[in-house]
């Protein structure tokens, strides 16, 4: 059986706190309630493909105690790791203070070294052609800013089906290695291009010249409007967004890159993948949370 892996090259725990009113600077605040969240774009595609009952093994690189707890945090919860030991500094804690107005302070993350890169390669080499990779989110300032690109040429020609979540140049520069899916949303592929896009025309245009620099398939997301995807054999898909009301946008996407691939993987059709990657990815927005599989199957049911 395939599995998925998702790369996450820096995770975070995120502590999120709920305050009555406005954040009181220079002042003592009290927050009313409180959670913990496992943090990465890489690892919410795994979370909800775990939801989607898809074999997944979320990648990585931890550090520290807050490093251990992340990790022991997504055993608990059911989900496979393999996340490499870094010896300098430590996992990432995010501060989001939810109140009047959201402020948030991020975490800086472990220094990930030469030796830890190749790790993780010898870890990618095991990866076969029935398999998937997912590389999503920024780098970090540790890393090279070309860090995808090499990755995909250590790995091109190996039949991997890799998917890119990413942006500007860490999306334009992988492009000549032929990622089987990469997601942009209509803001980012504007940006690509310099300019603001505000058609489906347009938005097909912009996917097509993707299309030419090397992606196979475009997964345009709309956020409210819904999304587009032009396949790998020129057919364009539209798609509106299911009815209900935004309650946390984030993780969405990730949900909507994990909703599509395994909704492919499932049928090797490119609508009903689109279909299941926007269902999956409202369900997240609608929830406080990541999506749940009942939400999911309610929302896909819509569509």
């Amino acid at each position: 059986m395939s599995v998925i892996y998702t790369v996450t090259f820096n995770p975070a725990i995120d502590y999120v706190v709920y305050l009555d009113g406005s954040l009181k600077l220079g002042d003592i605040n009290r927050n009313r309630s409180e959670a913990f969240q496992f943090g990465g774009k890489g690892i919410n595609v795994s979370n909800v493909l775990k939801t989607l009952g898809h074999d997944t093994v979320a990648l990585g690189f931890v550090a520290g105690f807050t490093g251990d707890g992340l990790e022991n945090g997504l055993r608990d919860m059911g989900l496979a790791t393999d996340f490499i030991h870094v010896k300098e500094g430590m996992t990432r804690i995010n501060v989001k203070v939810k109140a009047a107005e959201e402020t948030e302070i991020n975490g800086i993350g472990p220094i990930i070294t030469d030796e830890d890169m190749q790790a993780l390669i010898r870890q990618l080499d095991q990866i076969g052609p029935e398999d998937t990779l997912v590389f999503s989110g920024s780098i970090p300032g540790c890393l090279a800013g070309d860090t995808y690109e090499k990755l995909m040429a250590h790995l091109d020609g190996r039949g991997i089906r890799i998917a890119v979540d990413a942006t500007r140049d860490l999306l334009v520069n992988v492009l000549k290695y032929h990622p089987f899916l990469i997601k942009p949303n209509n803001h980012e592929l504007g940006e690509i291009f310099g300019k603001v896009l505000k058609t489906d025309g347009e938005i097909i245009d912009c996917a097509k010249k993707l299309q030419e620099m090397g992606g196979r398939n475009i997964l345009v997301s709309m956020a409210g409007d819904g999304a587009l995807l032009l396949d790998e054999a020129g057919n364009s898909h539209r798609i509106g967004c299911p009815k209900g009301k935004v309650v946390n946008s984030v993780g969405a996407g990730d949900s909507m890159v994990a909703g599509f691939l395994a909704g492919y993987l499932e049928t090797g059709d490119y609508s009903y993948a689109l279909k299941l990657g926007t269902a999956t990815g409202s369900a997240t927005a609608f929830s406080i949370g990541l999506a749940s599989k009942p939400d999911i199957d309610a929302l896909l049911a819509t569509l």
